[in-house]
């Protein structure tokens, strides 16, 4: 399987935290893995992306300063910890994958060719 598994979400109240998980059955080595989300009606928008090579990272505007994407190599796993979380972060989150270093394309959804099914968090105020 080629496509990467999230998990991790869940229903938590405005302030809580939650982490997601996104397990790739492949070698992610030279690969930018990025986080994104999309709710209802919404376009998928980018979350976070770390660069499996040297751990770089790049963040939405939006969750600078509250999610922490971070990668265990020994696993092909990249985590998303989630803090502060507030309603307007509702919304389906997905794992997706390309060749490379996240630049400034990271955030693109037509550059990444493998995703997750996702994993759905909901924020109640």
């Amino acid at each position: 399987q080629v496509q990467p598994v999230e998990s991790g979400g869940g229903s938590v109240q405005a302030g809580g935290s939650l982490r997601l998980s996104c397990v790739h059955s492949v070698d992610t080595y030279n690969r930018c893995v990025a986080w994104f989300r999309q709710a209802p009606g919404e376009e998928r928008e980018g979350v976070a992306g770390i660069y499996t090579a040297n751990g770089g990272d790049r963040y939405a505007d939006s969750v600078k300063g509250r999610f922490i994407i971070s990668q265990d190599k020994a696993k092909n796993t990249v985590y998303l910890q989630m803090n502060s979380l507030r309603p307007e972060d509702t919304g389906m989150y997905y794992c997706a994958r390309l060749t490379g270093a996240c630049g400034y394309h990271w955030s693109n959804v037509r550059e990444y060719k493998y995703w997750g099914q996702g994993t759905q968090v909901t924020v109640s105020s």
